[in-house]
């Protein structure tokens, strides 16, 4: 049976390709893995390193404005039409993208079970993050299968009334992605980086790894973040700042105005994921608002600051991995001074969000789904006839 993954960016790609590479190895099963044409390219790249190819891209029409609405207007058509032609037995959407509500919406006018991987993440505020939450609320109220990375996870699905045979705990399927990544220790690819490397192990330096990405940090939020950023250069002279930039055009301008030339800052294209994992690794502090790096850096130990004022992922910050932050920079600049300093570290635990072994658990509970749902199809026809 065909189970489809569908994928628009490149996180939904990252998390996905554990399950596709788990899924091809499990008999009777297989993945269909389709590309939305959120984020052109950037799927492509983040399956390449996991040995996963798409198997078919949707047909939307070019985006002009970039909303949200003409988004979702040139994907549910195509959607449609993808979802008749290949008639998959389950669809699966990961965490909180306009891909992944879309493809939530067309599989379940379809009759098609919606499986929803990364499920129940909640901060209960929908306006932060904005429109993540209300998207993942959203494709909860129609998913037959909720994959979910945590027990706070679960409980929060509970609350809301899904019914606890739909809801299996799995951990985050990044967790599996990000192991398996670090074991092939593969050098850097983009060379920015791979000089930034040199140089910090010749000089003895930190790293100091910001990304900043969400719609909620456009703006006055990303000016604060930048500021901070500068005032952690000047005071530490031993700190070197890398800093991939999301493609959209307007961050790209705010950052490159105000990071531009400064001493000791690399300003970068999106880092491919092998070398975003080692950027990790290599890092003494990460400044972040997204969501995956939370997830990703305990596995290493490497300390966060979240650039956010609330957190769906708040498992790192009670494990003592990361430090709700906002964007306050007086805040930011005083816990990278005692981060760097070695007066506050990472605990020394496990990582929060799992032990590698997500997809497997996510293989069993889909092919549980259909079997229920072969069984109940059975049943049906059976009183028919």
């Amino acid at each position: 049976m065909d189970v489809m993954l569908l994928a628009g960016t490149r996180p939904e790609a990252v998390k996905l390709a554990p399950l596709a590479l788990a899924l091809d190895a499990h008999p009777g099963l297989r993945p269909l893995v389709v590309h939305s044409g959120q984020h052109q390219g950037m799927v492509e790249q983040a399956l390449a390193p996991f040995g996963v190819t798409v198997d078919a891209w949707l047909d939307i029409p070019p985006r002009v404005t970039g909303t949200q609405a003409e988004l979702v207007s040139g994907l549910l058509p195509a959607l449609d039409a993808a979802l008749r032609r290949s008639e998959p037995a389950a669809v699966v959407v990961q965490g909180d993208t306009t891909t992944g509500l879309a493809g939530a919406l067309a599989a379940f006018w379809l009759g098609i079970p919606v499986v929803h991987l990364e499920a129940g993440l909640r901060t209960h505020d929908l306006t932060s993050p904005f429109p993540e939450e209300g998207t993942r609320q959203m494709i909860s109220r129609i998913a037959a299968l909720h994959l979910v990375p945590t027990t706070a996870a679960a409980v929060a699905l509970r609350a809301e009334g899904v019914p606890e045979e739909r809801i299996t705990l799995t951990g985050n399927t990044v967790v599996d992605a990000v192991l398996a990544v670090a074991a092939r220790d593969l050098p850097a690819r983009d060379p920015a980086l791979a000089l930034l490397e040199m140089e910090i192990a010749e000089a003895g330096e930190q790293l100091v790894l910001v990304t900043s990405h969400r719609r909620e940090s456009w703006g006055l939020p990303l000016t604060r973040t930048l500021t901070a950023v500068r005032q952690i250069v000047d005071e530490h002279p031993n700190v070197q700042v890398l800093f991939p930039v999301h493609p959209n055009p307007a961050v790209r301008a705010q950052v490159e105005e105000e990071l531009g030339g400064v001493e000791r800052v690399t300003v970068t294209e999106p880092l491919e994921y092998p070398d975003l994992v080692r950027a990790l690794r290599l890092a003494s502090l990460v400044l972040t608002d997204s969501g995956g790096i939370q997830e990703e850096a305990p596995t290493f130990g490497t300390p966060v600051l979240v650039l956010r004022d609330t957190t769906e992922r708040p498992e790192a910050v009670d494990a003592g991995c990361a430090w709700l932050v906002g964007t306050e920079p007086e805040l930011i600049t005083t816990l990278a001074a005692r981060i760097l300093g070695g007066q506050l570290r990472a605990a020394a635990s496990a990582n929060p969000y799992g032990d590698g072994s997500a997809a497997t658990k996510s293989v069993l509970a889909i092919e549980t789904l259909l079997g229920h749902s072969r069984a109940a199809a059975s049943l049906v026809s059976e009183e028919a006839g």
